[in-house]
């Protein structure tokens, strides 16, 4: 395996517009993503994957569709051939299977292109790929694996276990099958404290697996199918369920989206990150809350250590660390560490 640390040098400047609703914004972009040659990633002729969360069924706060329709259009007029889009989910919710997703893309505005389910009908199309740190392999969705470029479209919000998500986020979880989403979620630790658990069931009946196992007044969850979801843990009526090790999460992120990259070859990946409506809640779930965070803006980068570093550069991150009880950084910082090239103090260029 080469390193993409090792392939080719990129640039590590982040560009970046505010979020100023007294300008054309899509104007604005069109500037931002001049100056960040976010689409000289691209080649006549090239299958250029659109990594973007289309957002669960009833959650308002993905990426606004006509910002990824001018997206589309660039990659069009740069010679490539655009498609849509993301894994599904390992979760039962609407975006399960490919046939699922496509719909809750289409009822959420997202038919400017193609839509491709990166990992199958069922999450049968994958690949094995190498990687460094915590996770020594992951199984990257095919659709990604076989694209000859990629533009990867994330939304700047919070996450319950990782504390952020971001590009590396998108990278890690979105580009990888169930087996690569339910490899990184295991690398933490569940934990029930028994002298507080009452047997009543109310994880078991929460659990969209029904996992959970209720033995003598008692619940054990030791399913080797359980994804470490925090469903269980904020339904327990006496706080009996608890995670360990959550930093783990962050560095399988770190891992996986190095083996995403890796199926890429040099200086054929871009960046754009939306930071707006940044909720606590990931685009996973129907209700994700309010924003915590005012809008911040749109940033474009070919690193996606240095995007995301330049965010929580610009906000006050600790909330989001408060509230998760995890370091959000730890995952730019491991990214950093097993070879993805990134700046954890990026220069920002404001266009």
């Amino acid at each position: 395996m080469i390193l993409y640390s090792l392939i080719g040098d990129i640039s590590l400047s982040v560009y970046f517009i505010p979020w100023d609703v007294n300008q054309n914004l899509l104007l604005e972009s069109e500037r931002l993503y001049e100056k960040a040659e976010t689409f000289s990633c691209i080649e006549k002729g090239d299958l250029v994957a659109v990594k973007l969360h289309v957002g669960e069924l009833g959650n308002p706060s993905y990426v606004q569709p006509f910002f990824v329709h001018h997206i589309i259009q660039k990659i069009r007029a740069a010679g490539g051939k655009p498609f849509l889009t993301d894994s599904n989910t390992y979760y039962l919710a609407q975006r399960h299977n490919a046939y699922d997703h496509i719909q809750t893309a289409l009822m959420n505005g997202f038919n400017m292109a193609p839509f491709i389910a990166a990992d199958g009908l069922r999450s049968e199309n994958s690949r094995i790929v190498k990687t460094r740190g915590i996770l020594p392999e992951i199984s990257v969705s095919g659709a990604i694996a076989e694209a000859d470029a990629m533009i990867v479209i994330s939304h700047c919000k919070g996450h319950d276990l990782s504390g952020f998500g971001g590009a590396i986020k998108n990278l890690a979880m979105g580009c990888t099958s169930r087996a690569g989403k339910l490899q990184q979620h295991r690398v933490v630790n569940l934990e029930i404290d028994q002298t507080k658990c009452t047997g009543c069931a109310t994880c078991k009946s929460v659990c969209p697996n029904n996992l959970p196992e209720i033995v003598n007044k008692k619940a054990y969850i030791t399913s080797p199918i359980c994804m470490r979801c925090p469903i269980c843990q904020s339904e327990c009526p006496t706080k009996a369920i608890n995670f360990l090790n959550k930093e783990n999460i962050c560095k399988a992120l770190a891992s996986a989206a190095l083996g995403v990259i890796e199926t890429f070859q040099k200086n054929k990946i871009s960046y754009v990150n939306f930071a707006k409506d940044i909720t606590q809640h990931c685009d996973c779930v129907p209700n994700p809350g309010a924003p915590i965070i005012s809008n911040v803006g749109i940033f474009a980068a070919n690193s996606p250590v240095s995007i995301d570093a330049a965010f929580l550069k610009k906000i006050n991150y600790q909330q989001f660390n408060n509230l998760s009880n995890v370091d959000c950084m730890t995952q730019i910082t491991e990214a950093i560490h097993i070879g993805i090239p990134g700046k954890i103090n990026p220069e920002i260029q404001q266009v």
